[in-house]
């Protein structure tokens, strides 16, 4: 089997995309939320809370970018800053010769395109329809235009598994390189903000409503949470075979030592406690690794009751020890389809830093959760060899990825 390396990364977050900005955001404890005004035109949608990117499109050719609607455009940004990172540039012939590829995924394609769609239903009329409608909302979309942008001709693997859409590309993409496909992987997802998201939590009773405190939600884990915040962002990781990156030269990051997946097979949308675990016990194995091995754990911490319950308790039970342990949705919100490379790439930089961010918001732990190290007020210095970084879907999907560090 290969070792797998990570030497490029970007992000673009409700925190920025810079990691020195990022990081001081995080020691400022900086939340993102905001009230969004707008929203007041959905009547009886309760939460009016969203963690928004300030974006803007680079002046890319538009006859490579005519087909991209905004979740594509955020993940286009990361990919090519992430190419950027690693040191290869758009015309390095190693993407053209089929041994790089792309790991990608998203909940769904963009939803003005979608509507385009619905709109000759409901109008009888297909004015509205374009060349271009179905490659903005198909699934598929961040994947096959980063594959055309850059002319990868390598494997394609597209995850749309809502919530752990980008951290199975992570793992899928890990696997491929391992098992000596690829040399080359570019993995990651992307997710844009849309009041349909947030509806679909609301209905479920799962959405925070502090509309007039925006600063004080989420709060995961927390005994008065109320919910969870949809944010939107992208995330690409550069993941490559070791020998590979040692021989171009390549600045090594971290490694990805260890991927678990599964399914609960048990509900939709009530997380599993057991399978959770099974899932990080699925990633320590393939790491070799006993779990007072790891650091640190980047919690999925969505501040929902049953997932901040199911998680910890998940947590709990694998560790056996009161982990250090802390969730990125308190800063950026729940990005769906883009949290677990957004959160992956920020967990590995405070690895680096030795540094991890507190839970924002947690007052008071509610009784219910896992006997866990919540990490709270000015974060923890923590220094160690691997951390772990889990996330949870819709549809009982599960994920742990673990990163060890080099240097």
């Amino acid at each position: 089997m290969k070792r797998v390396v990570i030497t490029g990364g970007s992000i673009v977050s409700a925190l920025g995309s810079e990691w020195p900005d990022i990081f001081a955001k995080l020691k400022e404890k900086k939340n993102c939320v905001r009230y969004i005004g707008e929203w007041e035109k959905y009547a009886r949608m309760n939460t009016r809370l969203a963690a928004p990117v300030d974006f803007t499109m680079p002046d890319y050719p538009r006859k490579k970018t005519r087909g991209l609607g905004r979740v594509a455009k955020l993940a286009l940004v990361s990919a090519d800053k992430a190419l950027a990172h690693a040191g290869i540039s758009q015309d390095d012939p190693e993407l053209k010769n089929g041994r790089c590829g792309i790991a990608y995924g998203s909940s769904m394609g963009s939803v003005d395109s979608i509507m385009d769609f619905y709109s000759m239903l409901v109008m009888d009329d297909i004015s509205k329809m374009s060349a271009t409608t179905y490659i903005k909302a198909m699934p598929q979309t961040c994947a096959a235009n980063i594959g055309v942008f850059f002319g990868l001709t390598g494997r394609i693997i597209t995850t749309n598994t809502a919530c752990t859409s980008s951290s199975q590309a992570i793992g899928f993409a890990y696997e491929t390189i391992r098992q000596g496909t690829q040399d080359i992987m570019l993995a990651g997802g992307a997710e844009e903000l849309t009041p349909a998201d947030a509806a679909v939590f609301d209905t479920l009773f799962a959405a925070s409503s502090k509309n007039d405190t925006p600063e004080k939600t989420p709060a995961a884990y927390d005994k008065n949470r109320d919910g969870l915040v949809i944010g939107e962002g992208a995330g690409t990781l550069i993941l490559e075979e070791y020998e590979h990156a040692v021989k171009r030269g390549a600045k090594i990051i971290a490694e990805i030592v260890g991927f678990g997946t599964n399914t609960d097979g048990t509900h939709i949308t009530q997380p599993n406690r057991a399978t959770m675990g099974i899932a990080m016990k699925l990633a320590l194995e393939d790491a070799g690794l006993d779990p007072s091995a790891i650091a640190y754990v980047n919690t999925h911490g969505t501040a929902t009751d049953a997932g901040d319950i199911a998680e910890s308790w998940a947590t709990a039970d694998v560790f056996q020890r009161p982990i250090p342990a802390s969730t990125l949705k308190s800063y950026v919100g729940h990005t769906l389809g883009a949290c677990g490379v957004i959160e992956a790439w920020i967990a590995i930089n405070m690895m680096k830093e030795k540094w991890f961010c507190p839970n924002l918001n947690l007052k008071e732990l509610d009784p219910q959760c896992g006997p866990l190290d919540y990490i709270t007020g000015d974060g923890r210095n923590i220094e160690g060899e691997y951390i772990m970084s889990n996330n949870f879907a819709f549809g009982g999907i599960n994920t742990s990825l673990i990163f060890r560090n080099l240097s």
